[in-house]
């Protein structure tokens, strides 16, 4: 029989998930069992539970045949479990490192009470952390252990399930269970402490309580907050049953009207139209359950009067607030005005459903996958109309990056602003600005820039290096007006949901610009060569490192790149891109620029379109560079260079080791790197094989149809067949089979 018995229930939670079950496995604590609930999980939740259990024997896995809520899941949980113990724990949240051994010694040290409570801290998504503010009483409650009748601040705590662990005994002789709805933790806490003989508290921070962005339940603008009258409704049912008890009506009363009118007092819980409603229910409840002799003081007066006077009230609050905001200099509220004033003319006219308005690489150009989508949409539906955003005019002007022909409109120009006015698609690979208003009835498609190794977004709040001068709020604000996020596999969409705690919806597209390297011939690779003006014949290295966060300026020389290009030998040419942060700062004056003059290597830093790089290459080293990805797609090899994994796993963090499941072989420092160039071990068995577990992983959707894809089922709304993988394998590399100095 193990000590706790952890029960998970889980639905729509897959981006937090392995996070909550690895902090649970791997505790030094050992004696558990995990009962996992896969409440009907719409996600990947079921098959990530199901992984679990299958390489650990302490996990067990209960896959509900429809979703029943948060509540009764964890009822399905408890008749399997066999603990001391019960600990209902939410699958977005985690326990901290030693926590189950801290419970487990609290428990032997106060001979096992009904009822242990520990503390915890809120760990919010832009990276703070806040303990509990009434952590102090945990440590006012002493050694031994008590009865919330003699220490009735007990239920001035949290009434959350997730802060206790519960005797299993206790629980099932007095029948206790969740009931259905939301606030399902209330009808639970209140008679579990009124009920327990002894209880004990743990002065330590045993879980990280993790307070998301968006997705949380309680955070959800619904008339789902009106379970909290039948909840409290359940607590004084509970109650009268027990003429012992009658002395908590008081009690109960009060935090009953104070818990639902901070649910009114919050703006995101309940729809504005059916806030008046449920004032007067709550007024009403507090009247009918008032006990004899009571009298309400505070806000609880609130309850007494009605739904005017309390708007009275909490308005006087906020016209003062408003005040204070008036006081902002008045050249501010003008900034813009006309440009604003032309915007919300044409947002007047009803938008045009054939107008798509594109961007790629802030503004860059006719770039990336939104113009791969640019392009398939040109094909096969010409009755739409694209209009590419660039930045000023010298980016127009450039026809590597804005050929002749393609309409386009200058960044925060009139013309622009009634072009985004009027248009009902978004296609960008970079967040739009902040002053781009999203009006009801258009669609943005975010298709980002590859698939995700570092850490993005949200994820960044631990990593102050890799977060400096980037407001994350303000990136998940714009991020909100996303309506689909494209994915070239299950890895991206796991992450991106994770790092942008958003409101889009995951599309399985695979990546457009991939198009190309999947579909791509012996034609497209030598004019790719042509293009950059490599030799015939010769074998091409491209190597793509990418920044550091751990160094100022985000450059550091990790090899000496002209010894590099003078051991690769005649008949070899080496090929550096630079990541593309790196461009126009010192990096490419440090050498790069005088070995490129001279003949040593080539520089494709500046080249704009990356797909030609990379067919004509025969071989890929780069470090963390998310390139590997994109790589995959043309089955050539690739290898791990990771000479400083350590500093940059600190600095800027990977959502798994590289070196662990690489794409090809891993040297750590350059005497390997040239050997395995020499040796030919680039490309041999080992290498293939780990290639293709990488492709099998990194490039499921990427099936050379992806901006097809795109365009058929966001754009014109047609049903297509789902990408089912790669359907051919691209064209071999052009150069000599084998790397070795002549």
């Amino acid at each position: 029989m193990p000590r706790f018995s952890v029960i998970i229930p889980c639905f729509k939670v897959q981006g937090f998930l392995r996070e909550c079950l690895d902090s649970v496995l791997e505790q030094s604590y050992r004696d558990i069992e995990v009962i996992a609930v896969d409440d009907r999980s719409p996600d990947g939740c079921g098959a990530i539970l199901d992984e679990y259990a299958a390489r650990d024997p302490r996990v067990t896995v209960l896959h509900l045949p429809e979703n029943v809520g948060l509540g009764r899941a964890r009822n399905a949980g408890m008749p399997h479990a066999t603990g001391d113990f019960l600990f209902f724990l939410d699958s977005d949240d985690t326990l901290t490192p030693g926590a189950l051994r801290a419970m487990a010694d609290r428990l032997d040290e106060t001979g096992d009470p009904d009822v242990l409570v520990f503390d915890y801290a809120r760990t919010y998504w832009w990276g703070g952390t806040r303990r509990n503010a009434l952590a102090h009483l945990l440590a006012d409650m002493g050694e031994g252990t008590f009865t919330a009748a003699g220490r009735p601040e007990i239920l001035d705590l949290l009434m959350v399930v997730w802060n206790k662990v519960y005797r299993r005994e206790f629980v099932t002789e007095n029948g206790f269970e969740f009931p259905p709805g939301y606030y399902e933790d209330t009808p639970w806490t209140f008679p579990v402490l009124l009920s327990a003989g002894r209880i004990a508290t743990l002065d330590r921070i045993c879980l990280n309580y993790r307070q998301r962005r968006q997705g949380n339940i309680l955070s959800t603008t619904s008339r789902k907050h009106f379970d909290i009258h039948d909840q409290y409704e359940r607590v004084f049912a509970f109650v009268a049953a027990r003429p012992e008890l009658a002395g908590w009506l008081p009690c109960l009363h009060r935090k009953m009207g104070e818990h639902c009118l901070d649910i009114l007092a919050k703006p995101d819980r309940l729809p504005p139209a059916d806030r008046a409603e449920f004032f007067r229910l709550t007024a009403r409840m507090f009247r009918r359950h008032r006990p004899e002799g009571a009298s309400a003081g505070g806000e609880l007066r609130l309850l007494e009067g009605g739904y005017p006077a309390y708007l009275l009230k909490r308005g006087t609050g906020r016209a003062a607030r408003a005040l204070g905001r008036r006081a902002l200099p008045v050249s501010r509220a003008a900034a813009g005005r006309l440009g604003q004033g032309w915007s919300a003319l044409h947002a007047r006219r009803p938008l045009d459903p054939h107008l798509v308005v594109y961007s790629a690489f802030s503004h860059r150009g006719v770039l990336g996958d939104p113009a791969a989508v640019y392009r398939k949409a040109r094909e096969i539906a010409p009755h739409l109309r694209g209009v590419w955003v660039v930045a000023g005019e010298e980016e127009a002007a450039d026809p590597a990056l804005l050929p002749e022909g393609v309409e386009h409109v200058l960044l925060d120009s009139l013309r622009y602003r009634e072009i985004t006015a009027r248009a009902t698609y978004f296609v960008n690979n970079v967040n739009w600005p902040g002053t781009l208003a999203k009006r009801p009835g258009s669609v943005h498609i975010h298709t980002h820039q590859g698939t995700p190794l570092k850490y993005m977004g949200a994820d960044l709040r631990d990593k102050p290096g890799a977060r400096y001068g980037l407001d994350v709020p303000q990136m998940l604000r714009r991020a909100d007006r996303w309506d689909h996020s494209l994915v070239a596999n299950r890895h991206s969409e796991l992450v991106w949901e994770r790092a942008y705690p958003c409101h889009f919806a995951s599309a399985r597209t695979g990546s457009p610009r991939n198009d190309v390297l999947v579909g791509a011939g012996p034609d497209e690779c030598a004019a790719a060569r042509d293009r950059l003006g490599i030799p015939p014949g010769n074998t091409v290295v491209l190597y793509a490192p990418t920044r550091r966060e751990y160094r100022r300026g985000g450059h550091v020389d990790r090899l000496d790149l002209a010894r590099f290009a003078g051991d690769l030998g005649p008949g070899h040419t080496l090929v550096v891109r630079l990541h593309p942060s790196l461009a126009a700062g010192p990096a490419r004056g440090l050498g790069l620029a005088d070995l490129h003059r001279r003949g040593v290597l080539l520089d494709a830093t500046d080249e704009p379109h990356v797909e030609t790089v990379l067919l004509a290459s025969d071989v890929l080293v780069t470090d963390y560079s998310a390139l590997m990805f994109d790589y995959a797609c043309l089955d050539r090899p690739i290898v791990v260079h990771a000479d400083d994994q350590a500093a940059y796993t600190a600095s800027r963090g990977t959502y798994f080791d590289i070196t662990a499941e690489p794409p090809g072989h891993v040297s750590r420092s350059y005497r390997e790197l040239a050997g395995l160039l020499a040796s030919g071990g680039w490309r041999d068995e080992e290498s293939a094989r780990l290639r293709a577990g990488f492709r099998e992983r990194f490039c499921t959707y990427d099936d050379g149809r992806a901006a097809e894809r795109v365009v058929r089922t966001l754009l014109l709304g047609e049903s297509m067949p789902p990408a089912a993988g790669r359907v051919r394998v691209p064209a071999p590399a052009c150069g000599h089979d084998l790397l070795a100095s002549s």
